[in-house]
């Protein structure tokens, strides 16, 4: 059996657990290592049975405990190779961290993890799906402006997906964030909206995936209803009733305990 739980999301801190068969995977570690090991113990997990960290790009909610937990448990640290080098260069990593370039993919303990481009403004941004050995699959597609042609091929067909749902436009629009931000977030390497979320939430459903993690919301300009309806409306719209042919969930800013089987 496999699980998987979103521990953070948003831009106070992100990181999710990826567990199968006896492995267990880190995808971002954005909050202090104290609270990921207390947010993974809440959850029956033991912070030594973490085989890896994959990191998606190189921002303080997705990296700042990274050093921290992967020097404390001995953990290999995969994400892209100038990610990688931006990491050390700002301190977020350190030599006694060992590093692993993973532009191409790789596979750990029978468990294939592939990586897909993502455009974000960070020096490089990836999305990661991991294949794991029971046949299910998983992917992680956030922080990103639109969905990349390397995402959507690489995401067709996934069983779960944590997709970005970031922002409601017209709530970003009129609020108080400086033009620049809003410009930020608007623009091809920022975030994805709850409109272009859904739009493409649609091709993954009939591509197959059946679960669905609105994830990284934010706090100002998004309201997790709001994005809850806009993913619903969105898959009733192409025929597909929840609870039957889908499960739709958004993710706190902190787990509240729970766990998502496969």
């Amino acid at each position: 059996m496999s699980k998987v739980c979103q521990l953070f999301s948003g831009s106070s801190g992100n990181s999710i657990l990826i567990s199968s068969k006896g492995h267990n995977f880190l995808v971002d570690i954005g909050i202090s290592a104290k609270r990921c090991e207390n947010a993974l113990l809440d959850i029956g997990v033991d912070p030594e049975s973490i085989d890896a960290v994959f990191v998606t790009h190189e921002h303080t909610d997705h990296s700042s405990g990274v050093r921290v937990f992967a020097s404390r448990y001995n953990l290999p640290v995969f994400a892209a190779e100038s990610c990688i080098e931006d990491m050390m260069y700002s301190g977020v990593l350190n030599e006694k961290v060992k590093t692993e370039p993973i532009d191409c993919g790789t596979e750990i303990g029978g468990i294939e993890v592939m990586t897909f481009k993502q455009s974000h403004d960070s020096v490089d941004c990836l999305g990661y799906r991991f294949n794991l050995q029971d046949s299910r699959s998983v992917s992680v597609c956030t922080d990103t402006g639109f969905i990349t042609d390397s995402a959507r091929e690489i995401l067709k067909g996934t069983d779960l997906i944590f997709i970005e749902s970031n922002h409601e436009t017209s709530m970003v629009e009129t609020g108080p964030y400086p033009y620049h931000l809003k410009r930020r977030i608007l623009s091809e390497h920022g975030h994805l909206s709850n409109f272009a979320c859904s739009e493409y939430i649609k091709e993954l459903a009939q591509s197959g995936t059946t679960r669905f993690v609105l994830s990284h919301l934010s706090r100002e300009n998004n309201i997790p209803h709001i994005a809850r309806q806009t993913a619903l409306s969105a898959l009733n719209e192409i025929g597909l009733t929840e609870d039957s042919d889908f499960r739709l969930f958004v993710s706190p800013p902190e787990n509240e305990g729970r766990c998502i089987l496969l």
